[in-house]
């Protein structure tokens, strides 16, 4: 699976994760990915990142581009060259710019759905929503908090991080092949939230997951 070299800034990224049974994900997970469990639970969440300046590496500041995007991702396993590796499977992505859905699936991993946003940030609380062209909506409303839910599934703020950061490579499908793009940050730090909201008509369409996808289990910003 190719991946291409892009470079950008990560000016905000919010993930909110929470625990699934593994059977019902494994049934919208196409080959060769799998459910990668932690303590018997799938692991599905939703990424919400500002990007800043992407554009192909070795390309100036000057052509780059700037959005707001959401990922919905399934944390999975699958084998390539004799090993097992980990990252991300992420059935849908949305964004604020068009010239992302023009350029995904060819310049960018993946097709994305055109949506828009609206971003309040005052004092580490955020409020982020969105509304995409077919419908699909997200809502969280959250704030940076001092320490991290010991009733978390990881138990630890250092163990969400070590999950988190072997996932780093997220593959998308696009027509009969997947995408790929790894995350490769200078500098990995997150910081836990506290989540007083959180909506996603995808993960909650019953049509299309047959069953209740998830229940909250953890959330973190990194």
């Amino acid at each position: 699976m190719k991946i291409p070299t892009i470079h950008g800034f990560i000016d905000r990224r919010i993930l909110i994760n929470f625990t699934a049974d593994p059977d019902i994900v494994q049934q919208i997970i196409p080959a060769p990915f799998r459910v990668k469990i932690y303590n018997e639970k799938a692991i599905v969440g939703i990424c919400l990142i500002r990007l800043k300046n992407l554009k192909p590496k070795g390309f100036p500041d000057l052509i780059g581009v700037s959005s707001e995007n959401g990922a919905h991702r399934i944390a999975v396993e699958w084998d390539e060259d004799g090993k097992i590796m980990e990252g991300v499977y992420i059935p849908r992505r949305d964004t604020s710019l068009k010239f992302n859905t023009i350029v995904g699936g060819r310049l960018f991993s993946g097709k994305h759905h055109l949506a828009k946003f609206n971003v309040v940030e005052v004092e580490n609380n955020y409020h982020i929503d969105f509304r995409s062209s077919d419908d699909t909506t997200i809502s969280i409303d959250a704030k940076e908090v001092a320490n991290f839910d010991s009733n978390s599934i990881f138990k630890t703020l250092e163990n969400v991080s070590a999950f988190f950061e072997k996932g780093a490579i997220g593959y998308s499908p696009n027509k009969n092949k997947f995408e790929g793009l790894k995350l490769q940050a200078y500098k990995w730090e997150v910081r836990p939230l506290e989540v007083s909201n959180v909506q996603s008509s995808f993960f909650e369409n019953s049509q299309l997951f047959q069953s209740e996808l998830y229940n909250s289990d953890f959330l973190i910003a990194i």
